[in-house]
């Protein structure tokens, strides 16, 4: 997910004028088509300015190394490309490519507009090279209908001073982020910082507390209550502000950049804004409670099961997996590989930040649950909202969301 204002909130505001209108420029080779040459239409939501650059050089490297093929790009704000892809299914305007969030294959992939990429993927034999949360992100129902574009996940960010001064190391379990969190909350500061807006935002980061508690959403009445308690006991602490129910993951890193929070729940996209702080940092895995776990976001290659050109299409998927086109692609967004071939190379293989978080990839988790995600992720959000504003204890809240739950995923 979500790198939202970090990454996802400018993704559903930036570009809203002209790319809402399906207007973001196409990147292709210039001059009339040879007769030999297949166009292939390419649908992506990386509409920033900053992002242009990096899928700038990966398009003319397809088009560069994949024979006789044309891409014609279109982009979409972030919010709209899922619902215009859906859209187009009525319409019968659909890419042969596209690139989509991948929380977004719990509804595509129900749909039947995904090629099956099953049979192909089998012959070409890479499967096993890609970590087990981002793969298992790309299967449907026994069926490979993705291949994992890039990859992300979450880890607790430290002030490297602020913890020292408070003679607290950096927390590994529950009690010990608890006790960090409470001894190093002051007139002007919270011990954490972390994302719990009512959005899949806020849902990306509750949902490693319901793993680690040895749970998941087919046992949120029991084990919701556990991950719901802990936040609430942190906010009757003082530990975390109420205010984190309104806030998105760029305002937990600001409230971090402004020493205004001692730790933070954040992705890797924010590396590059936090090597500017004015303090020292460090990061570290999420603190477990029974188990270690952290929530995969990123993007998915896909193609659709109507393209006429499906044999071009796969054959460009396969060509941006090599490392010399993979790597420059990741490094300019900044982003981590999926494939645990390709963790060695790129600035992910010497800095230390990002050393960190391609180490927790093989915990993180896909929210992969089916057609009806998004009703159980909004259940989800509506509990943790009501405990954390003192509308509902937390044991009611999960009650109340696991009924919602439990329809939304059939049980």
């Amino acid at each position: 997910m979500p790198y939202p204002l970090d990454r996802r909130g400018f993704l559903r505001t930036a570009g809203a004028g002209a790319a809402a209108l399906g207007l973001g420029g196409a990147l292709a080779s210039c001059g009339s088509d040879e007769p030999s040459t297949t166009t292939l239409t390419w649908w992506d939501y990386f509409t920033l300015d900053n992002f242009q650059p990096g899928m700038t050089r990966l398009i003319k490297d397809v088009e560069a190394g994949v024979p006789d093929v044309r891409i014609e790009r279109r982009t979409f704000p972030f919010a709209e490309l899922e619902r215009q892809i859906t859209l187009g299914a009525i319409s019968g305007d659909l890419p042969d490519i596209a690139i989509v969030d991948n929380v977004a294959m719990n509804s595509l992939g129900g749909s039947d507009l995904l090629a099956d990429l099953t049979d192909r993927v089998e012959e070409w034999g890479q499967a096993d090279r890609y970590y087990k949360g981002p793969w298992d992100g790309c299967q449907v129902d026994g069926r490979t209908l993705g291949i994992p574009n890039q990859s992300n996940c979450l880890a607790l960010y430290c002030n490297t001073r602020l913890l020292r001064d408070a003679g607290v190391a950096p927390p590994t379990t529950w009690d010990e982020l608890a006790a960090a969190a409470e001894r190093l909350t002051g007139k002007d500061r919270y011990g954490l910082a972390l994302s719990a807006i009512k959005t899949e935002e806020g849902v990306f980061q509750f949902l490693p507390f319901l793993w680690q508690a040895g749970g998941d959403l087919d046992t949120f009445a029991t084990d919701g209550v556990t991950a719901l308690t802990f936040l609430d006991e942190l906010i009757t602490k003082g530990s975390l502000s109420e205010s984190c129910v309104g806030w998105t993951q760029q305002d937990v890193n600001t409230r971090f950049l402004d020493q205004r929070a001692a730790m933070q729940i954040n992705g890797p996209w924010q590396i590059p804004a936090l090597k500017e702080a004015a303090f020292d940092w460090s990061v570290v895995a999420l603190p477990r409670d029974k188990e270690a776990a952290t929530c995969l976001g990123g993007e998915n290659w896909v193609l659709m099961a109507s393209s006429e050109k499906l044999d071009k299409a796969w054959e460009v998927l396969e060509y941006t997996q090599r490392p010399s086109v993979l790597v420059p692609y990741l490094v300019s967004f900044g982003n981590l590989p999926a494939r645990k071939d390709r963790a060695d190379r790129g600035t992910w293989a010497s800095d230390p930040a990002l050393r960190l978080f391609i180490s927790q990839l093989p915990l993180a988790r896909p929210r992969q649950y089916g057609e009806h995600y998004a009703d159980a992720s909004q259940a989800v959000s509506e509990a943790e909202q009501a405990v954390l504003t003192g509308s509902a204890s937390p044991a009611a809240a999960a009650r109340t969301a696991a009924g919602k739950i439990d329809k939304a995923l059939g049980g």
